[in-house]
């Protein structure tokens, strides 16, 4: 090689000898420990994979453009949300149960997860493809993740202990009956919807609150695009990253998915008698009570360079949150307040919002310091605060504007129940109001068979748990079971 042609280095710099062979006591004899080189390339190479995430393991994304079209500002006064700002953006899609090489087609919940990198830090929004979730308490989220993994013995994923669990839970009933009918298998990420889920707070320039849903409606097809069970195994066994590469291609096109974002905002006061818990993420809230109103839309118009980099080492977390909304009594969300963001520091590190894909756009002038992989130093400035060398640090005092909390004892008790607030009300109103003829019917068979090798007693749990949804159902479900 002549001196002057490009070269690869050490990841110290230093220009590397050979990218193809090892240092050796002559041709055939050993390799010896002071090939440097080599023993960087192999402990390099042992350390690639950083954990993957627990739930939403799978998954693929992109970079894009916010742009808030209407005025909102008597809800909020969040700079991102002011008429005309525009905001980059990061979102990833994912599955919920799958590990990082399952199929893309699998039958499941679909993560819809964004960062917005405004000009007030990052807001980060954690979500899926439906607007409720199987749960309403963190302390159950572990067990369930656990039931929809793999058996201790023979590592296999187990239809016995999902139903188990779904059915001991019957909160569930809801988000079980999205994933069993057609939303469970999305035609493409780019033509399903996305939910923020929760119930959030938004504060108005004025110190008014407000709670809020977010609803995220794709413009590629009028509808929620979906696929059969048929499709769907097909694919998982002839292209398993069908999701990731109908992204990647249709945005490397030119063909920009995008999404309109609307709201739905209720009055601070009407949450304390609302029919339904307004905080309980097994719930949604009526359209007619609560109409969407129009915010803005977003835009996915650039591919990630790198992979790993961009997608695999993106960190969200709830708590991001910038000035002009907060925190609401979602029992979940608090709960994911703190997970999430201990899970990335876990994951990734304890430095991981210093890595470029997860950097806030705007300056960050933090009182945490140092810890692994410290990256952005902070020099010889001032370490504690309050000090005396004019180094800012805040110290706000008395009430705060998005604050709901109250004083109370301190239980262990689920929410208390409403007027309409039974765990099987709103999936029943799914399959008799929302579903058709064709989708029952569809829901009747994709059941069933996910009822297959389930054993007693959660087999007749399971037939009792869609009863109590909706009694024809049930009793469809019951007899083809029975058939068997």
């Amino acid at each position: 090689m002549a001196s002057n042609e490009p070269r690869s280095t050490t990841q110290a710099g230093i220009p590397a000898v050979s990218d193809r062979n090892s240092l050796t006591v002559g041709a055939n004899g050993p390799i010896v420990l002071h090939d440097h080189h080599l023993a960087e390339t192999l402990q390099h190479f042992n350390r690639m994979n950083v954990p993957e995430r627990r739930p939403h393991a799978k998954g693929s994304g992109a970079f894009g453009e916010f742009e808030t079209t209407e005025d909102i500002s008597r809800y909020t006064k969040a700079a991102l949300f002011q008429p005309g700002v525009k905001t980059e953006t990061l979102m990833r899609f994912s599955t919920v149960a799958g590990e990082l090489g399952s199929p893309d087609t699998w039958r499941d919940v679909r993560g819809f997860s964004m960062k917005f990198y405004t000009t007030e830090g990052n807001f980060d929004l954690v979500g899926n493809n439906t607007p409720v979730f199987f749960l309403r308490d963190p302390m159950k989220f572990p067990h369930f993740i656990r039931s929809q993994k793999r058996l201790p013995d023979s590592g296999l994923r187990d239809g016995t202990m999902q139903w188990d669990f779904w059915t001991q839970n019957p909160e569930s009933a809801h988000q079980v009956t999205y994933i069993m009918g057609q939303r469970g298998l999305p035609k493409t990420w780019r033509e399903m919807n996305g939910y923020g889920s929760h119930t959030y707070m938004w504060v108005n320039a004025a110190g008014e609150k407000f709670w809020v849903k977010y609803h995220f409606l794709n413009q590629q097809s009028d509808k929620f695009e979906t696929m059969s069970g048929d499709q769907a195994q097909a694919l998982a066994g002839s292209d398993a990253e069908f999701h990731r590469r109908d992204l990647f291609d249709a945005i490397k096109a030119g063909n920009f998915p995008k999404w309109d974002l609307y709201v739905q905002i209720m009055p601070y006061e009407e949450a304390k008698t609302y029919r339904y818990n307004p905080f309980d993420l097994t719930k949604v809230w009526s359209k007619k009570d609560y109409p969407r109103i129009k915010v803005g839309t977003l835009t996915l118009n650039r591919n990630p360079e790198n992979f790993f980099a961009q997608i695999e080492q993106a960190a969200f977390s709830p708590g991001n949150m910038v000035p002009g909304m907060g925190m609401s009594p979602d029992k979940m969300l608090l709960g994911r307040n703190f997970a999430y963001a201990d899970a990335q520091r876990y994951r990734i590190g304890t430095n991981f919002q210093q890595l470029p894909v997860n950097k806030p756009k705007c300056p960050v002038h933090s009182y945490n310091f140092e810890g692994n992989m410290t990256f952005d130093h902070t020099g010889d400035r001032c370490v504690y605060a309050p000090n005396s060398f004019e180094d800012s640090w805040s110290d706000e005092t008395g009430p705060v504007d998005n604050s709901f909390e109250s004083d109370g004892e301190l239980v262990r008790e689920a929410y208390t129940l409403r007027e309409d607030d039974g765990d099987f009300v709103q999936p029943g109103i799914l399959v008799r109001e929302v579903m058709d003829d064709a989708q029952r019917a569809e829901l009747v068979n994709t059941v069933t068979g996910a009822l297959d090798g389930v054993i007693e007693p959660v087999l007749s749990n399971a037939i009792d748990y869609w009863k109590n949804i909706d009694a024809d159902t049930g009793a469809k479900i019951e007899a083809i079971v029975r058939a068997k």
